[in-house]
């Protein structure tokens, strides 16, 4: 990250408002910011009391639908573990019957092609992205163009943290990498 361009003292509020500005391109208009103390790095974890803000939210909301960061968050983020654990234990809580909890997953497919060009980021601290087989996968898909291009238009927003790749890989290369999405389903609410 360009600290001359984003200074650390104004990352929170930068980070809110790209945020907000990709939720809009996206069209979100409902959305819940947790309270307390904010994402520091990646080896410092969350305030735990995220957990109980993530279950009110969980049973207010009441989704037919879960997908969260798996176990190891994607990237090994202590935070990404921290909102994977707290979703987990909330849908284990509060879900109602017939709800399905998703991890998301790095295919075999895309990590053939895309790791070892992401390695000089260090997006992915030791033992992750957690790697799965295309056939174990239970959702994957490659998004249509229209959706790849609000994709791109809300990724662009979180300039402060995609800048570097999207300089490397440009245009092509970044819509290729946003192109597929795989998710395991790693627990359902019994009726």
């Amino acid at each position: 990250m360009d600290e001359e361009k984003w200074p650390p003292a104004s990352m929170g509020e930068v980070r809110t408002q790209e945020l907000l500005r990709s939720l809009d391109v996206l069209g979100v208009k409902e959305h819940h910011f947790l309270e307390g103390p904010v994402d520091i790095d990646m080896e410092t974890g969350l305030d735990p009391t995220g957990a109980e803000q993530v279950r009110r939210i969980m049973e207010e909301v009441d989704p037919d639908t879960v997908f969260t960061f798996g176990p190891e968050g994607m990237t090994g983020h202590a935070a990404h573990k921290d909102v994977s654990r707290w979703a987990g234990e909330a849908f284990a809580q509060v879900a109602k019957p017939g709800a399905g909890l998703y991890h998301a997953v790095f295919p075999t497919s895309m990590a053939d092609e895309w790791l070892e060009k992401l390695a000089p980021f260090n997006i992915f601290l030791p033992g992750t992205p957690n790697v799965v087989p295309d056939e174990e996968i239970d959702l994957y898909f490659e998004l249509p163009p229209a959706n790849l291009d609000q994709k791109i238009a809300s990724i662009k927003e979180h300039a402060s943290q995609i800048e570097a790749l999207y300089e490397v890989f440009g245009d092509e290369g970044f819509r290729r990498f946003m192109a597929k999405e795989g998710f395991v389903l790693a627990a359902t609410k019994e009726p």
